[in-house]
């Protein structure tokens, strides 16, 4: 009995001894590690990666198209290059426009940009982009239906001048038309993104004619490029809705 006691004493002193020098081994092992990353903290020549402008930024650009055009470029900066409050994070440019501008390999920073207001039309246009308001009755603007962020095809009716005189006619205007800005129920200015090209062509069809406001679907969407719509081509083009 005595042998087994004293066998017992051993195995459970010899057990404390090996979970002591585990212990001793992992309180160094996390020295160690404090010790190297309070080293690199304070090290000024760590690098650090920063967002910074591949070429000029201009004043009130929007910080959604600095991230979606390829404006910026994570560049390594040594810690003690790095500005204050310098960007690491593209996601911090949603929301923001350019306070000031921002010239070729300069860090972006939180001092660089402001918040924009919400729903501000800046933040939704880029290089041809133009934004235009179009005012529609409750039908031919679907009213209620079409909404802020929604795609629309436009079509125009004109009186279109030939050798026997003038008659009606309708086409396809535009397609896949972002919706800005939308009134709500009883109709009013719908605010669309076009190209400038197709601003000016719009403003002239507001002018002199009549606008439909077509829904497309949310995903997938087709277009079929449908010719010109006169008497003649809709008493001979019937076909039945599928």
């Amino acid at each position: 009995m005595v042998d087994i006691a004293q066998n017992l004493f051993s195995l459970r002193r010899g057990s404390i001894l090996v979970g002591v020098a585990v212990a001793v081994i992992a309180a160094i092992v996390l020295f160690a590690y404090l010790h190297a990353y309070r080293n690199s903290v304070n090290n000024p020549n760590a690098n650090v990666s920063v967002l910074v402008a591949k070429h000029l930024i201009e004043k009130g650009t929007p910080g959604d198209i600095i991230g979606t055009t390829g404006q910026y470029q994570v560049s390594a900066i040594p810690k003690g290059q790095l500005q204050v409050g310098a960007l690491t994070d593209p996601a911090t440019l949603a929301g923001r426009v350019a306070a000031t501008d921002i010239f070729p390999s300069q860090q972006l920073t939180a001092a660089s940009f402001v918040y924009a207001a919400p729903g501000t039309l800046s933040t939704k246009l880029v290089g041809t982009d133009r934004a235009i308001a179009v005012s529609m009755d409750a039908t031919r603007g679907m009213a209620g239906q079409i909404a802020a962020g929604d795609r629309i095809d436009i079509f125009v009716g004109l009186n279109s001048a030939g050798i026997h005189g003038s008659q009606p006619v309708i086409k396809l205007l535009m397609s896949n038309v972002l919706v800005l800005r939308a009134p709500y129920g009883t109709g009013g200015a719908y605010t669309l993104r076009v190209p400038e090209a197709q601003a000016a062509q719009l403003a002239y069809a507001v002018d002199n004619g009549h606008l439909w406001f077509v829904a497309r679907p949310a995903s997938g969407a087709k277009v079929q490029l449908p010719g010109l719509v006169t008497a003649q081509t809709l008493l001979l083009g019937y076909k039945a809705v599928r």
